[in-house]
């Protein structure tokens, strides 16, 4: 099969869009065209259909995603380990990571890094930490950073950051005015915490729990993105937990609750069996430099 007719392909496919293809490969519409063309004449069957203007897969196109992830991923790997064979640092990282890490901690690795190894191409994709393990454990992408979860055998994790955990209030809220409110005062309040399935959630869940205090949950409004929370909390009589690195004082007030302090562990995620090319090691060393560790 032809390479860049395979990269039209999935381009395709995950933008749902001819066009947006083209944008993502610096090419012109009809140059995606002509390749979608020349991969379903070489297979002899239709891999998109044009429903007004939606693109969609068709049975064959489905059937032929995950092969030509496959392909160009062992293609990619190939170039990357001949790149490797000079000792030069370049190629291309796939970095996995979440919203709140790429926004909060990750600038100034990701800055460090860039001016070190220009030559190396970066792709950051965000997921929520669930999301994280599964695309690494499938052999995705190069290096994982997020909350720390139950890991698979399959991974090699490293502590990077300790994340100390606050609980939140809107300033005008009336906890706000407390010193030290217990937690049974706070468990008066409706509260919105990421689901259960995310550790930081379900940490705040089992504190309430080993305590024999129920939790009043805003289920309406309950979301796994934690700036989201952030503002829903600064403007309502709910309450939340975030981490020190979103702490706002214009937005929301910090509660000192009497006898209870919470914290959540950041790492770094790699399947060990996949070996780690010369950028994914250079990226690891700038990490550790600016871990809590290094730092």
């Amino acid at each position: 099969m032809d390479i860049p007719a395979l990269k039209a392909f999935v381009a395709v496919a995950e933008s749902g869009s001819f066009s947006l293809a083209a944008e993502r490969l610096h090419l012109t519409q009809p140059a995606i065209t002509k390749r979608i063309q020349l991969l379903e004449s070489e297979s002899a069957t239709r891999l998109f259909d044009r429903i007004g203007r939606q693109v969609l897969l068709t049975e064959a196109g489905r059937s032929l995603l995950p092969y030509a992830h496959k392909i160009l991923d062992l293609i990619a790997v190939s170039c990357q380990l001949l790149d490797d064979l000079s000792g030069e640092v370049q190629g291309q990282l796939k970095l996995f990571t979440s919203h709140h890490i790429g926004l909060h901690r990750l600038p100034k690795v990701l800055k460090a890094y860039k001016k070190r190894y220009p030559q190396v191409k970066l792709q950051i994709r965000f997921f929520n930490s669930q999301e994280t393990y599964h695309h690494i454990l499938n052999g995705e992408g190069d290096i994982g950073i997020t909350t720390q979860e139950p890991g698979a055998s399959a991974l090699v994790q490293q502590d990077i950051w300790t994340d100390s955990l606050h609980f939140v209030v809107a300033p005008e809220h009336p906890l706000a005015k407390k010193t030290a409110p217990a937690l049974r005062e706070l468990a008066a309040w409706p509260a919105i915490l990421p689901e259960a399935r995310f550790y930081t959630g379900r940490i705040v869940r089992e504190l309430f729990e080993s305590k024999g205090i129920p939790l009043l949950l805003d289920d309406d409004l309950g979301t796994e993105y934690l700036e989201t929370i952030k503002a829903l909390i600064s403007i309502g009589e709910s309450w939340s937990v975030l981490p020190q690195t979103m702490l706002d004082e214009r937005l929301l007030a910090t509660l000192n609750i009497k006898g209870v302090q919470l914290s959540r562990k950041l790492v770094c995620i790699h399947h060990k069996d996949r070996t780690l090319n010369n950028a994914a090691k250079a990226f690891l060393e700038i990490l550790n430099e600016h871990s809590d560790q290094g730092a």
